[in-house]
């Protein structure tokens, strides 16, 4: 009996490599399916996209931005309506910024594009201490120019590429530290009133966009203006809601699920809701509450007995 077909190290190892390339692709096809779907559900949920817009895409040279270019060209090929793309990047002149890498491979993918060059940097850079945050400043003059091109290319929306984890990091800065309960809407109205922006990889996870960069080889330009000031409150947030995924799976898609599930009557905004002025009926009441009970999904899961009433005193 011959054992050299089961003990040969070099058939094992290519049997090996092959089910392992097999696998990859099969994560890379699931992973292609899943960003489109996503992309195409929030489009059509918020009505993002109409026949005959012209969408200009906010190109950063990051891996969302990115993506969300390529995911849209790839739907525009298959899209019921039709719709233009022009990929829109602005230099702001950082030192080091490789100028030559946006139009190369906006070439290569054949879409129009426009770079806007306009020294961000310079102005941020004497009007901000060193040292001190520069997302504010930066954020508002890139906006306005942005808003100016859109208009100058009679563009009708405006993508950018916030995903599902932006938003909810968004979501809680307003609430650690604007005391507001303001997210990042997926589709709005600029502050000037005259450009839709919308941001079509809402439902999109950022593990996933790292994934599909790297599958994609993306060349990818790093922010030497913003990215390395680890102080900022954004990254530390969003420091926080990773370790929190890592031990609580779902998490933040809890999160981020809860902002489309909001009752109103169960909040404190008198403005949404007229707290001065009800009363009780003697009607069922829906979206009424158990006086006193925990909400079941916030409870431990043990059940608690119904003789039983828990006071929350303020000072304790």
């Amino acid at each position: 009996m011959t054992t050299t077909d089961t003990l040969n190290p070099e058939l094992d190892a290519a049997a090996a490599a092959k089910q392992a390339e097999k696998k990859a692709a099969l994560e890379i096809n699931k992973l292609s399916k899943r960003l489109h779907r996503q992309v195409g559900q929030a489009i059509g949920d918020f009505n993002m996209i109409e026949d005959g817009d012209k969408v200009m895409v906010c190109l950063s040279g990051g891996k969302d931005s990115y993506a969300l270019l390529d995911i849209l060209i790839n739907l525009k090929q298959r899209a019921p309506i039709k719709f233009d793309i022009v990929a829109v990047n602005l230099d702001q002149k950082q030192p080091g910024f490789p100028a030559d890498v946006l139009p190369t491979y906006l070439k290569s993918r054949g879409v129009d594009f426009h770079i806007e060059t306009q020294d961000t940097y310079a102005i941020v850079k004497r009007l901000i201490p060193e040292g001190k945050t520069t997302c504010s400043l930066c954020s508002r003059l890139r906006r306005g120019i942005l808003y100016r091109v859109a208009g100058e290319l009679g563009a009708t929306k405006i993508a950018l590429g916030h995903h599902r984890d932006d938003i909810v990091v968004t979501l809680l800065l307003n609430m650690f530290f604007g005391s507001r309960m303001k997210g990042m809407p997926p589709k709005l109205v600029s502050d000037d009133g005259k450009n839709v922006v919308i941001r079509p990889l809402a439902y999109v996870a950022e593990e996933d966009l790292v994934r599909w960069a790297a599958h994609r080889e993306f060349p990818i330009i790093p922010c030497n203006l913003c990215g390395s000031q680890e102080n900022l409150q954004r990254v530390q947030v969003k420091a926080m809601i990773r370790e929190w995924e890592k031990k609580y799976p779902g998490r933040v898609d809890n999160m981020f699920t809860a902002m489309s599930n909001i009752v109103t009557s169960h909040m404190m905004d008198r403005e949404l809701f007229p707290f001065q002025t009800i009363k009780a009926t003697g009607a069922p009441m829906p979206d009424g509450d158990i006086a006193f009970d925990e909400d079941e999904a916030c409870g431990s899961g043990a059940p608690t007995a119904p003789s039983v009433i828990k006071l929350h005193r303020n000072d304790d």
